[in-house]
Parts: structure tokens; sequence; C-alpha cells
């Protein structure tokens, strides 16, 4: 690549013969030492010289790369991180990348798979013995020398021991390249340790198998969403490898093998069975607790799962007008942190879902069941874990962003609980989990009742559509296996009935509550496709459909709207709405005038259909008619759905920025900035925001919740 008249002629002294490539930090030239050794020296762009946090983890990035052997990498030979333009020098290592390779070339054959696994495990057991975490494993950086891989640019690498207190994590940037990052990058930085490498290991010998990565995706946030929810694409990749592949791409840290066994595993070919060990290699880890999900692409699944999610206090509709609670000043507060397991690099997302009931705002997420905020001046009284037995290294909770609120009533609200005990032998856990009524105001269990106990049951989640909030009660998926209904009394949490659900083998459900009445959705597949999906509405009383209509494809309820369900696809471009007459059960299909991106959330909320993009655009729809009535940008990128008052839609980012948007025009009247850097800039979007009178509450950043009134907007 020829130099540039704006390239430098040396760098600390050594003398610039070419360009090797350029990225996002910086530009890579090969370097002669003065006695004649090649060198790869990486110049950080302009742009960050005046960044004090970059110099801080480019010092980083240069002491963790000095750690580790260069057996197996490119032994680090100078730096300046004071430089006007940081730079290090590593020894040059001839050969093209992968990723170059596999572009000219084609994929690998097996003997060279093999021996690029075996290289790359032998680079990462390297690396983490040092005390270090890649966290950017990708083609790009695996160079393909003649003696094997050798791991180069550790960029974005940590040192292991600074993990607990490493302040420059808690900016919340997500740090890699989405289709070769482990899902904990996205959903939980702060807890990224060296099972992330094994995880990006399998996607990078996954892509040089088959030329194409196992999580591809036209966008980076569809990527992102199909590394933490999707399957893995593996077509291409020879059967003898699949096995090697799948450990590694493990969905949960604790279920991937570390690099000595994947070596070990590697060169014995015994590879382990789900039904050998449930948890992975070493059978000490804990596997991922069971959901449902449609069998969908994990974008539309997930933006639906946005929308559709409702409770009893928050239904879709604006609130009535009204002036502030009683007492109300502006606050913000951060709830206590109630879980037993005191990992010091703790939970780190916001709140996925708060509800105001009485004088009190009850939030939930982020492996809190439920903590309470006074709705007049934020006083945080009580916070409530998941799991209150987490306390034990080995079988403490594991699954990021658990707790939601399923729903509300007269001053009570309704969660759902996951206590977890580790089996006879310690080899594997067992998780009792329980829907439970809470006091609001005290947090006191007015009672709790037992859906599933045991490894096969399913969470109680309304946000996986596995419960649902009526006023007789909660309606949730129940029974050892999850193939049951069952109605939990509102008043006492007795099982009134249990119905079954339609046949696994054939179908997919999931559990809604619209407008006060509940409904099952039966998504009938074959293959990995939806065929048809039935919508039923249950009687409360009994359990049984009061009627059934079917209609084609992967469809998911968004609302409803003037005695209508609004029904949307849950894959591809959103081109038509399906409604269906409550009253009659007739079926419509109307077109929207303009075609809506499958990663627009719709989100159905007084009278009128609302697309956020993660961008920060917005379209606002008409439900009957299908006629886009204005696109707007908030400038709230990552924000969650929109609530609505008679006058304004209000968005907010995951930071707690704000955005004041005008019904009739789409015109954005106000903001406020975000207050919290350290929640995460990519997946998960902002949590709903919760409407009282003129008061507006805004979940934000970690555990945190801040109000306006929004008459001040």
């Amino acid at each position: 690549m020829a130099l540039r008249d704006s390239d430098p002629a040396d760098v600390g002294g050594y003398r610039i013969e070419d360009r090797l490539g350029s990225g996002g930090m910086g530009v890579v030239y090969l370097a002669r030492s003065a006695s004649g050794r090649r060198l790869a020296i990486k110049v950080v762009h302009g742009q960050y010289a005046d960044d004090d946090e970059f110099r801080a983890r480019f010092r980083r990035e240069v002491a963790a790369a000095r750690q580790v052997s260069g057996a197996f990498t490119a032994p680090v030979v100078d730096a300046d991180a004071d430089a006007p333009r940081p730079w290090m020098a590593t020894l040059y290592i001839p050969g093209s990348n992968l990723g170059v390779h596999i572009q000219d070339n084609g994929p690998l054959p097996l003997p060279r798979l093999r021996d690029l696994a075996a290289g790359l495990a032998e680079a990462i057991r390297d690396i983490h013995r040092a005390g270090v975490v890649h966290r950017d494993l990708k083609p790009a950086n695996v160079m393909l020398a003649d003696d094997g891989p050798r791991v180069i640019d550790f960029g974005v690498s940590r040192a292991a021991e600074f993990a607990a207190s490493d302040v420059l994590t808690q900016t919340g940037r997500v740090m890699g390249t989405p289709p070769f990052m482990s899902p904990e990058q996205f959903s939980s930085p702060q807890d990224v340790g060296p099972a992330a490498d094994i995880f990006s290991l399998g996607a990078v010998v996954a892509y040089a198998a088959s030329g194409h990565g196992p999580f591809d995706s036209p966008s980076p946030y569809e990527t992102a969403i199909r590394v933490v929810e999707g399957t893995p694409e593996l077509d291409g990749v020879p059967a003898e490898l699949l096995p090697f592949i799948r450990l590694c791409l493990e969905k949960d840290p604790k279920s991937r093998p570390t690099a000595d066994e994947l070596l070990r595993l590697l060169k014995d070919g015994d590879w382990p069975t789900a039904q050998d060990t449930p948890t992975g290699v070493s059978g000490t880890g804990r596997p991922r607790r069971r959901t449902r999900r449609w069998l969908a692409t994990a974008a539309g699944t997930l933006a639906l799962a946005a929308a559709v999610t409702t409770t009893l206090a928050l239904d879709g509709d604006p609130a009535p007008p009204g002036d502030l609670p009683a007492g109300w000043t502006a606050w913000h507060a951060r709830s206590k942190d109630p879980s037993v397991d005191k990992d010091p690099l703790g939970p780190s997302t916001l709140f996925n879902r708060c509800a105001a009931t009485g004088t009190s705002l009850v939030c939930a997420g982020d492996e809190v069941m439920a903590t309470r905020f006074a709705l007049a001046d934020g006083e945080n009284t009580w916070a409530l874990p998941i799991d209150p037995t987490a306390d034990n290294e080995d079988f403490s909770s594991s699954s990021s962003g658990g707790g939601t609120i399923i729903g509300t009533r007269e001053g009570r609200v309704y969660v759902y609980g996951a206590d977890d005990r580790p089996d006879a032998d310690k080899s594997s856990y067992l998780t009792r989990y329980t829907v439970q009524a809470l006091d609001a105001e005290t947090g006191k269990v007015i009672w709790r009742t037992v859906t599933a106990d045991g490894e096969d049951g399913t969470e109680p989640s309304s946000d996986q559509g596995a419960s649902a909030a009526v006023p007789e009660g909660v309606i949730s998926v129940y029974g050892r296996t999850g193939s049951q209904l069952a109605l939990l009394d509102a008043d006492d949490g007795r099982v009134r009935w249990k119905r079954p659900l339609p046949d696994p083998a054939r179908y997919l459900c999931l559990l809604h509550s619209v407008g006060g009445q509940a409904y099952l959705l039966s998504g009938k597949y074959t293959s990995d496709e939806i065929e048809t999906t039935s919508v039923s509405q249950l009687d409360p009383a009994t359990g049984r459909p009061r009627w059934t209509v079917k209609v084609k494809g992967d469809m998911n309820i968004v609302g409803h709207h003037d005695g209508r369900l609004v029904l949307m696809r849950t894959t591809g471009a959103h081109r038509t709405l399906t409604l269906i007459n409550i009253a009659t059960h007739v079926v419509t299909t109307v077109k929207l005038s303009e075609a809506q991106p499958e990663a627009a959330t719709p989100t159905l909320a007084g009278g009128t259909l609302y697309f956020t993009l993660t961008n920060g655009g917005i379209r606002a729809v008409d439900p009957t008619t299908g006629r886009q009535a204005w696109a707007s940008n908030t400038g709230v990128e990552q924000s969650g759905p929109p609530t609505v008052s008679g006058t304004h839609l209000y968005v907010a980012s995951p930071s707690g920025r704000l955005a004041a948007v005008n019904r009739a025009d789409g015109e954005v009247d106000s903001t406020l900035p975000g207050r919290d850097d350290g929640a995460v800039e990519g997946p998960p979007t902002g949590a709903p925001l919760t409407l009282v009178g003129d008061a507006l509450y805004v979940p934000y950043g970690l555990r945190s919740v801040y109000t306006v009134d929004v008459r001040d907007l």
C-alpha cells in the first residue's frame, strides 16, 4: 500500500517504508529498526490524541500486549503513549490476515481449519495465562504466518486483574467488532472475561470454514441481536468441527470451555453432548434458563417484544390529564442493590419496566425482582433480588437483565422470582420459579406461587410471553416442563385452573395481556418457519378459548385500537398490518403507505402506531388506514418505546436522554441531555417511560430513575 504525502518519514526513530493498512483506531505502517528488523507500527488517528481516556486505554493496550509471551502473537518492541500521536511497534509478521485470505481464496480446507483452531486456542491460552482478555479477536486480527496463526492488535483488550475496578469500562462503550463479539460484550460489557475470547474464537473458525460469520446481518444492530439471541448459521462448516464451534458459541459464558479444554478436545476428539453435561465442558457452569420465543429472526422478535409487553397499569393508552402527585418535586435516584451475590463487576443494565400504583413507582430488571421509589420524592424504600439464595459463586444467578413487572392491581404489583440450588452431586442446578404479588408500598409478599421447580421449567416472564396479567390474577406458563397454562388468583395466588398448551413439537406459544384480556398466540411451524398463527382470547374463568382466529405467517400482537387487535409480522420489512375485530373476529389487512424496516420497533399508543429506529428516527402511522402521517428524528438513539400524553410523545435513551415530540406534526419541541454515561450505547434500548398526570418517570443508567414535569419541557 503506497505511502501518502501526509504519512510520517519515521515514527519514534523507526524509518517508515510502507503502509500496511488503516482502521478505526489508526494507521499501521511497515518500518525498520536501525539493525534492519522489520516492525509493524500502529499510529493512532489524530482525533484521539486529545482524548485523555483514549490515551489511558492505549497505555493499557501496551501494558497488556507486553504481558503476552509473543510465541503466538506479535511481541511488542517499543511504544510511546505520550507522543503527539501515540504509537506502538510490534514485530512484523509477514503474510496476509485471515480475512483477506478468505476473501481472496475462499474457505480453508479441513486440515488447515484444524491447524487454525488449534493455533488460535494456543494463542488464546497464552493470552489468558498472562491475565489478559483480548476482546477483539476477528479475522483481521489473525495473521497467517508460516509457523501458524498469530493473534495481533490488543486495541480493546483488558487486563483481567483490573476488571473489578477499571473505571474506563464504565463509559458503557461497546468495544469490539459486532459479528465476532460475544453476547456479554453487548448485554453486560463490564462482565466481559476470558470466555468472550472463546466465543470470538468459535466465530472466527466458523468464518474460516464457511466464508461468512455465524451471525452476519446487514446492519450492526441486527448483528448484535443475532449474537445475543440468535442461532448461529453454520452452513458450510465441516461436521468434524461443528462440536468445537458450537461449544465456543454457547450464549452463557460459563457453558463455554477454556482454551486448555479446547486443546484437549481437539486432541482427543471426545466432544461432550447435551446428555453428557448440560452445562458445557466442565460441568460446573449453569445452563441458560428456558424462555419462550418465536422461531424467527431475533431482530423482529425483540422489536415486537418491546412493544407488545403490557401491564394492567401500562396498556398503551395516553395517561389521563392531571396534575403532579401529592408532594412531588423533581428528583433522580438510584435503587439500592438487593443482590446477595456481591460480584464486584455487578449488574450493568437498566430497568426494563416500571409501573405506578398508589404512591409508588415499582421498577424491575437487571436481576432486581422489584424495587420501590416514592412517586413524590424518589425515596427508595425497598428492593428485592430475583434470586435471594444467590450467595454461592458456582450457583449464583447468571442471567443478566432478569426481572420485570407483570402487572399491577390495587396497590399490588405482580413480579416473578427464580431461586436456584445445586442438585445432589452439584454438577447442575435446579430452579424454582415463582409468581409473586407484592405490596407496592412495603415490598411485603402477599402471596407467592411456584410455577415450576426443576431443570426444565420456564421463566414466567411477561417479557418472554410466558405470563399475562388480567383482572382475575396472573395467567402463567405452568408445570415442570412449562407445558400448561394456569390462572393464579389475584387475591391469594391459588391455582384456579390448568390447561395444556399446544404440542410444543409443532407450536411455539406466547401470552399477551391487551386491554385487560389475555391472548394466546400459537405459531405452527415447519422446519424454521411459522406457517400460521392462531390467536385465541382466553376465558379467565376457565382458561378455554372464547374464540380463535387463524392468520398466515409469524404474527405478533402490537396492541389494540378501536375494538380491533393490531398484529404485525415478526420478520422482514413491515408492509402490512393485520386487524382482528374483537367482537366479530373478522380479519382485515391494511397496507402501509410506507414500508417500515424490520429493525423498527412498533408501538401502538393513543390510537397511533409509532415506529422507532435505533438512530433516533420515528414514524407515525394511522393503524386504520396504514397512512404515514409524519416522519421525524428525535436525536435519541437506542430509544425505548414511546409514551404518549394528549399532545406529545416521549422517548428516552438508556442514558436518560429525553425528547418530547409533538404528536400532531412530529416536531421535536424539547430535549434533555442524558444523565449517565454508564448506560450501554448499543442494545439494550431504553425502557418504557411512565407518565402519572404531568409527572414523567424515566428509567436510565444503572438501576436509576429521574422525573420531570412535562409542562416544563
